[in-house]
C-alpha cells in the first residue's frame, strides 16, 4: 500500500485543499497520514477538522511514497521551518512526488527544489517562486518531473488526481 504524508498547519489551512486530495488518494487505496506542528485536532479556515498523527520533526522520507504541503493562510508556518524544508529536499532528491497547493508552494521554493522547475502558486506567492528560480507559469496545476504544484482550492480535486497518477 502506498503511503503519503500531508504537511498541514495546525490552524487556518484551506479545508478543501486538504480533504479533496485526501479523498482522491484514499478512494484509490492510498494511506494518508497527516503531520503538523502538533499532534491531535487541526482546524481549517472554514472549520473542517483534521487529525495530525505525527509531528513534522518525526516524518521520515523513508516511510512515505510522497509528500503534500497543504495551503491556506496557516501554511506560512512552514515557509522557513527547517523540518519542512529538509523534508521537501529529501523527497525531491529521492525522486518521490513532492507536492504543494496554494501558498504552500512557497515552502518548496524556499527549500530550493523549484529552481529551474515549472511551478504555480496562489498569486500572493508568485514573487517568492520567481526569486527562488522557479519558472512560474500561473497555471492552475503544474507538473514538472516529481514536482506537483497547484494554485488554490478550485483545483484541489485535480491536484489529488495528479498526485495519485504520480504514485502509479
Amino acid at each position: 500500500m502506498k503511503r503519503v504524508v500531508f504537511i498541514t498547519a495546525s490552524e487556518v489551512f484551506r479545508d478543501e485543499e486538504y480533504y479533496k486530495p485526501k479523498q482522491a488518494l484514499e478512494n484509490a487505496g492510498v494511506e494518508v497520514i497527516t503531520a503538523s506542528t502538533k499532534i491531535g485536532e487541526l482546524i481549517g479556515k472554514f472549520g473542517f477538522k483534521a487529525t495530525s498523527a505525527l509531528l513534522i520533526e518525526k516524518v521520515s522520507s523513508n516511510d512515505f511514497d510522497a509528500i503534500v504541503f497543504i495551503g491556506g493562510g496557516g501554511a506560512s508556518v512552514f515557509f522557513d521551518n527547517e523540518s519542512a524544508l529538509n523534508l521537501a529536499n529529501d523527497f525531491f532528491k529521492q525522486g518521490k512526488p513532492t507536492a504543494a497547493i496554494c501558498i504552500a508552494s512557497v515552502t518548496l521554493a524556499n527549500a530550493g527544489v523549484l529552481k529551474g522547475k515549472k511551478a504555480t502558486v496562489f498569486v500572493d506567492g508568485k514573487e517568492s517562486l520567481v526569486k527562488a528560480g522557479a519558472l512560474y507559469t500561473g497555471k492552475p496545476l503544474e507538473i514538472d518531473g516529481n514536482i506537483i504544484t497547484a494554485n488554490g482550492p478550485e483545483i484541489a480535486e485535480d491536484f489529488g488526481k495528479a498526485i495519485l497518477k504520480a504514485l502509479s
